[in-house]
């Protein structure tokens, strides 16, 4: 693996374990929104726990290629999910969040 792809890694890692924690001590800058945009509460701790396990995922593909290409799939798709939730919420101001977090994740994939 490049240093390139190592970094990326890691840095997609620290982003979605970063939001997965945030969403799970309620931090407001990421509950106020899913608010906004109608997410059920009773969902928070299973996408907080989906982020997570995206993060730990891309951190055990040094080990196991594999299942870091897996995390960076389901990654990818749970934020693809979450800009097409804003979109569906006309939030259109806040599209851009979701896609800083997906970037690092399609970058790995790119690079892997």
């Amino acid at each position: 693996m490049s240093t390139t792809a190592t970094v990326l890694t890691l840095v997609a890692a620290f982003m979605a374990a970063f939001s997965g924690v945030s969403m799970l001590r309620g931090a407001s800058f990421v509950v106020e929104p899913l608010v906004a945009y109608g997410v059920p509460a009773s969902w928070w701790t299973r996408l907080a726990a989906a982020k997570i396990a995206g993060a730990l995922g891309l951190l055990a593909g040094f080990l196991v290629p594999a299942v870091g290409v897996a995390a960076a799939i389901g990654l990818v798709a749970y934020f693809t999910g979450a800009v097409i939730t804003v979109l569906r919420a006309r939030a259109y101001a806040h599209v851009a969040f979701p896609m800083i977090y997906a970037a690092p994740a399609v970058a790995v994939l790119a690079l892997v």
